[in-house]
């Protein structure tokens, strides 16, 4: 009973103990679970971020790789186009220097002779300055001409009116409207008055031919015959027959009107049948050391120690094709069909010399209109 009493009097202290260190531990749990789930939660975001990366690489890889691959092969297409675009405008550039040249040449030698054009424009020139100053002196003469007649219609209108106002007249006894006693002398007008006679109307004679009433007053002026026509108009004028010949003229078209549209592959099947016929030996050439062996091109020659580095063979081989599509295919098989298309349908031509064709039309014969 007294080792009872004991223990239970030591109860107390160890069941306070036994809560405080049990409040210990349940505060030192807390902050053990926060430090086990911090250590957790980075271990998996290090391992997570590890695993992502390590899958960014892989597809990096595998995209550039990718790429890389289409991109040489459009590169190879870009590349095949852009030669065959720079060699079709070479060709088309070197075509119309030829056409050009040739063009130039042809004309030069049997369309236009520039020095005895020159010539001819010079004589022009100066013949055209001759007429220009003769059509002056023509129009001056005109004016004379159409003055004097103005001073004559003037002359005559002054006279008519002096005529029926004669009775305007001085006498000896009255002096007149226009002899003013106030002045030194009469006017020009009375000096007119006095150097003319009064008009006098005068009847129509009678004629003795019978009165028709269907004859009318202009028939009876109408002359029976008509004037003769002067050969050549007054002026610095062409001949009608000259004028007619010009307008009636052959056609003369230009050189690009002349100029065949085939031109050029005619030329072109002409100069080979000319270089076929003119070709003097057609035999394969041989080697004078030995004529039992027959001559092999050396691009196909082999020799005891194999191939000659030349070729394909020995470069890096592409295969472009294998890697286009049908569509692709298709695409640049069209892209070629229509540049001939455009080959064939377009040709390039040289323009005319405005200033020869104007020349050619209006001053062919040499003479001003």
């Amino acid at each position: 009973m007294a080792a009872m009493v004991r223990l239970l009097e030591q109860t107390d202290p160890i069941v306070e103990e036994v809560y405080r260190r049990k409040n210990e531990a349940e505060e030192v749990r807390q902050r053990e679970y926060l430090s086990t789930v911090k250590i957790q939660a980075w271990y998996r975001g290090e391992r997570t971020r590890a695993y992502i990366g390590h899958l960014n690489k892989c597809a990096t890889i595998i995209q550039k790789q990718w790429r890389g691959y289409l991109g040489r092969g459009l590169t190879r297409i870009l590349i095949r186009n852009s030669v065959l675009i720079m060699k079709i405008n070479y060709f088309n550039r070197k075509a119309t220097y030829i056409q050009k040249m040739w063009r130039g040449y042809y004309v030069r030698k049997y369309v236009f002779n520039y020095y005895s054009r020159k010539r001819y424009l010079e004589a022009l020139q100066i013949k055209n300055e001759i007429v220009r100053s003769e059509l002056e002196e023509y129009s001056e003469m005109q004016e004379q001409e159409q003055r004097r007649i103005e001073e004559k219609e003037e002359k005559k209108r002054r006279e008519h009116l002096a005529r029926k106002n004669h009775y305007l007249i001085s006498t000896e006894v009255i002096p007149g409207v226009f002899n003013s006693p106030f002045l030194p002398y009469p006017t020009d007008t009375e000096y007119l008055l006095r150097s003319l006679k009064p008009l006098i109307h005068e009847k129509k004679k009678k004629t003795d031919k019978p009165f028709d009433p269907t004859c009318r007053s202009y028939d009876l002026q109408k002359p029976r015959t008509l004037p003769p026509l002067p050969s050549k108009p007054q002026g610095p004028f062409r001949d009608p027959t000259d004028v007619q010949r010009q307008r009636y003229k052959a056609f003369q078209p230009s050189l690009r009107v002349a100029t065949s549209f085939t031109s050029l592959e005619e030329a072109r099947q002409k100069m080979k049948s000319e270089e076929w016929v003119t070709r003097l030996n057609d035999n394969v050439f041989e080697p004078f050391s030995r004529r039992d062996v027959k001559y092999d091109p050396l691009l196909h020659t082999r020799s005891s120690y194999g191939h000659l580095p030349y070729g394909f063979r020995y470069f890096r081989e592409e295969f472009q094709d294998r890697h286009i599509t049908s569509q692709e295919r298709e695409r640049i098989i069209q892209t070629n069909l229509r540049l001939e298309q455009r080959e064939k349908s377009f040709k390039t031509l040289v323009p005319p010399i405005p200033i020869f064709e104007k020349l050619n039309d209006t001053y062919s014969q040499g003479q001003v209109f």
